[in-house]
């Protein structure tokens, strides 16, 4: 089954950092990706893919990149 989420990673961004490491995890997850904003603060973003698939992006995504610290995550289907 199809899945489209969108979510809002919350934290401490290095906005080049964090776009490269959602990128990379979703092409790995043959996801959809659709960077939507970010800032040093909060990064939005929106894919699409096997359900499974999906959560396993927000799983991996919330580990973040090494230089990136995520607190807090916001998911919503669209």
């Amino acid at each position: 089954m199809t899945d489209r989420a969108r979510f809002i990673f919350r934290g401490q961004m290095v906005c080049d950092s964090f776009i490269e490491f959602a990128q990379h995890r979703a092409r790995r997850l043959d996801l959809d990706i659709e960077m939507e904003a970010c800032d040093a603060m909060s990064a939005t973003l929106a894919v699409k893919g096997q359900e499974d698939l999906v959560d396993a992006f927000e799983m991996a995504c919330s580990l973040g990149p090494y230089d990136c610290i995520i607190l807090d995550i916001e998911r919503s289907d669209i």
